[in-house]
């Protein structure tokens, strides 16, 4: 108390010592109850005094930087610090080349941006960009001293940015991104920093924007490199709380493997698959959820490292199952489909996730089934497969989980039964007939927020008519009202999708046209098959089954009528001369029952 008096009669006078002297006092007050003597200060009305004391060439300025860094550790003096004012002359300590000051500066205004009304005046005053200039051209100098102001500006930059989009969106803006990713790589010996720098790119790493910039660096092979170099299981953490979100992008996830990632998780799994220590246990289950992500999304990523290493998958996903952990699918990533896929389930590991998945289903552990999903529609990819896991009952529990309502796992139920249907007849033909099924796939094919489940339901419905070419399976579809998704698709971006829906809508129109009849009327079949015939991009596989399809359809008097309204024969005469032989032929053929039946 005597010295915050003396302080406050010595600033009045400038004596410069007395006040240097009533400083350390305070120092040390400080260092021994921080949270007392930060109450005194408040208190005291000393807060008021100190803009005044952080002068740039006052040689008092680093102690009354440090002294408000000390007292902003404490939550209740933050919102004091800014309304005395001190974040204006702070910012401007900024431009100072003492680096005491700096460091000092750096570490006040990081302990009061913790709080939202602490970063709201750092961004009026502009800190946030002269302390991102000042880690750029401080970066490429490795001396110890700079290490230790590139710590405090990077933990400045932590706390303002910490869990606001915006402020985080701002720092990606300047170009931080590219200088921290540079910091970790120069100065991947420095622990502290290196620390910093892991906080600082798993809160920007959920942005989605940070993506683009992360990916134009080399991040991957830094941090493969960077978790290659740990012992200790809270720095691997860190390292994986980083990988997690960027290798939710595909871009980064191709680097993290072309790094070198896969063979430090398999690494991991090698390592602590036995262990019976919580620490093990940890790091098993966060490499496993890591190479599920790796597993996971839409490019494909697989990646054997090795001969040698791919001939051990098979016995660490046994481990791994023996041990009722959930990891197993994710080897499956480094399984080339017709090698490791057959013999992973000939030892009985489609049992395994199939018992796995029955445990989640009502839990609802979308990571899990979306991954065990993963897993077995990668295992159905090889025709010998297909009929083991349908005799296993993959069917029937991949069923159980049609009520979810999580898309990710929607549309990984989707592709693991139709992986499970091709070229099998009597399975098309069970699922086919089973109109829940068939109601689900109606209502999915109408999910136009998810691109990928609509078009994954589309073509299911499409292969259970193609692969069962069965008349109870059409009349299902027909009852559950799916022949309109099937017409809707024929104008599909995607020339396989088109197809499918052609050779299904054939299908249909010959097996059961009369009861189909209405559907293909008020869906517009005919007037679609004319823009398929009449469009040059076209290509020739559409046209030769659009023709097939126009002859199918001729059989039903509403839908003949269409035709000949629209006059096809006009569009399918030009189609004789068409390059493509099979095309110029069916035109042909098709010209001659229009003519017949006009």
């Amino acid at each position: 108390i005597e010295a915050l008096k003396k302080l406050k009669l010595a600033s009045a006078d400038s004596a410069t010592d007395s006040v240097e002297s009533c400083l350390d006092c305070l120092l040390k007050a400080l260092a021994h109850n921080n949270a007392n003597a930060s109450e005194k200060v408040q208190e005291m009305g000393v807060l008021s005094l100190l803009p005044t004391l952080l002068a740039p060439q006052s040689s008092c300025t680093p102690k009354v930087a440090n002294i408000i860094a000390e007292v902003a550790k404490n939550e209740f003096m933050r919102s004091p610090c800014v309304e005395a004012g001190l974040i204006p002359p702070l910012v401007q300590l900024l431009h100072s080349k003492d680096q005491e000051v700096l460091l000092q500066t750096g570490r006040a205004l990081g302990n009061i941006c913790y709080d939202n009304e602490g970063r709201s005046a750092v961004d009026q005053a502009g800190g946030a960009q002269i302390v991102a200039g000042h880690i750029k051209s401080l970066s490429q100098n490795t001396d110890p001293d700079n290490g230790k102001l590139l710590t405090v500006f990077c933990g400045m930059l932590m706390n303002y940015s910490n869990e606001n989009d915006s402020l985080q969106a701002q720092l990606i803006n300047m170009g931080v991104i590219p200088t921290l990713v540079k910091l970790l790589g120069l100065h991947s010996d420095n622990t502290a920093l290196t620390e910093m720098c892991l906080i600082a790119f798993g809160n920007l790493a959920e942005l989605e924007s940070s993506k683009e910039q992360f990916a134009s660096t080399n991040i991957a092979e830094e941090l493969v490199r960077l978790f290659q170099k740990q012992a200790e299981h809270e720095k691997k953490e860190m390292i994986f709380e980083v990988l997690a979100p960027l290798a939710e992008n595909d871009v980064i996830k191709l680097q993290l493997v072309e790094a070198g990632l896969v063979e430090c998780l398999l690494d991991v799994v090698t390592h602590t698959v036995n262990g019976d220590r919580d620490e093990d246990v940890a790091q098993l289950k966060t490499a496993s959820d890591l190479m599920v992500l790796l597993l996971l999304g839409g490019t494909h990523t697989h990646k054997p490292t090795s001969i040698s290493v791919s001939q051990q998958l098979p016995a660490f996903a046994r481990k791994i199952l023996f041990r009722k952990l959930w990891a197993v699918f994710t080897i499956l990533l480094f399984t080339p489909p017709d090698g490791n896929c057959i013999q992973m389930v000939e030892s009985g590991i489609v049992q395994k996730l199939l018992e796995l998945l029955d445990r989640h289903v009502e839990e609802g552990n979308v990571t899990v089934q979306h991954a065990a999903l993963s897993a077995l529609r990668n295992l159905a990819i090889p025709v010998v497969n297909k009929a083991k896991m349908l005799s296993a009952g993959v069917s029937d529990t991949v069923l159980k989980f049609l009520p979810s309502e999580m898309p990710p796992v929607q549309f990984k139920l989707l592709g693991t039964l139709r992986m499970l249907i091709d070229t099998q007849a009597d399975a098309a033909d069970q699922l086919g007939t089973n109109s829940k099924l068939v109601e689900r796939l109606v209502e999915w094919c109408e999910a136009k927020d998810h691109a990928g489940v609509m078009g994954e339901s589309n073509r299911l419905l499409s292969a259970l008519i193609r692969h069962s070419k069965s008349k109870d399976v059409v009349k299902t579809v027909i009852q559950g009202a799916g022949v309109k998704h099937l017409v809707v698709m024929a104008m599909s971006e995607h020339m396989i999708m088109q197809n499918e829906a052609l050779v299904a809508l054939g299908l249909i129109a010959g097996l059961d046209l009369v009861g189909a009849e209405k559907d293909f009327v008020g869906a517009g079949l005919v007037q679609v098959l004319h823009k398929l015939l009449s469009d040059e991009r076209t290509a020739p596989e559409i046209k030769y089954n659009s023709m097939i399809l126009i002859c199918a359809v001729m059989g039903s008097e509403p839908l003949h009528k269409e035709v000949q309204g629209l006059a096809f024969i006009d569009v399918v005469s030009k189609l004789r001369s068409h390059e493509n032989k099979t095309v110029s032929h069916q035109a042909s053929l098709t010209e001659q029952r229009l003519t017949a039946q006009s």
